[in-house]
């Protein structure tokens, strides 16, 4: 049996715990090491791994071994930064896929991005890099998330809706066919969003309304 590809996770937190969980069950890669940027977690055991260090001390890698990489940081602004510089480092980025997920025919899903247990991505739906697809969210058929979002656990994403780039879908919100989020807006949990909203945006209710720009 081949070796399976190294990889090292960048975050160490109750998100970390989820992401470690779907890439042992996936069964696809090993981890290596387990990196976070609080001092006081240096060394320490963390949910099976020790945390070898900071997360700057993958940059100063080269050559052609550099191991996979995946940021298993919850925080859409922190995962992008982070995210950034390791693609700027010509680092590659592993996706997981907890098995108890379905994905359907036809859909795409970015490097980089996790999908959670009871996740569904439905048919010909286009998930960007770096994204979390949380616990039991849904995306329907002929969707579009962009990099760096995150649909969090329980939401449910009708067909035809399209996510900006860094934006937050709430636990428990419901996005009616055809709406389209802008970029790095957030949707606060249990919302019904029937309507089109912009970039850098927070909304809520039910059906949501803006709450601030």
């Amino acid at each position: 049996m081949a070796s399976r590809p190294v990889l090292v996770l960048l975050g160490a937190s109750g998100h970390a715990k989820v992401v470690i969980d779907a890439i042992e069950r996936e069964g696809r890669y090993r981890i290596a090491h387990l990196l976070d940027d609080n001092p006081g977690l240096h060394g320490k055991p963390f949910f099976g791994y020790k945390v070898a260090g900071a997360t700057e001390s993958i940059l100063a890698m080269t050559g052609k071994m550099k191991p996979w990489v995946l940021v298993s940081i919850g925080d859409n602004g922190a995962r992008a930064r982070i995210a950034a510089r390791l693609r700027a480092k010509g680092f590659k980025f592993a996706s997981a896929i907890h098995p108890d997920a379905r994905i359907g025919r036809g859909a795409a899903i970015g490097a980089g991005t996790v999908v959670m247990a009871g996740a569904v991505v439905n048919s010909d739906a286009r998930i960007g890099e770096n994204v979390i697809v949380n616990t039991g969210a849904t995306i329907d058929h002929d969707c579009v998330i962009e990099d760096g979002a995150h649909i969090a656990p329980g939401a449910n994403l009708c067909g035809g809706v399209h996510v900006g780039a860094g934006s937050f879908i709430g636990a428990g919100t419901v996005v009616i066919p055809g709406v389209r989020v802008g970029a790095h807006t957030v949707i606060g949990a249990g919302s019904t969003l029937v309507d089109h909203v912009s970039d850098n945006v927070k909304a809520a209710g039910s059906p949501a309304r803006i709450l601030a720009a």
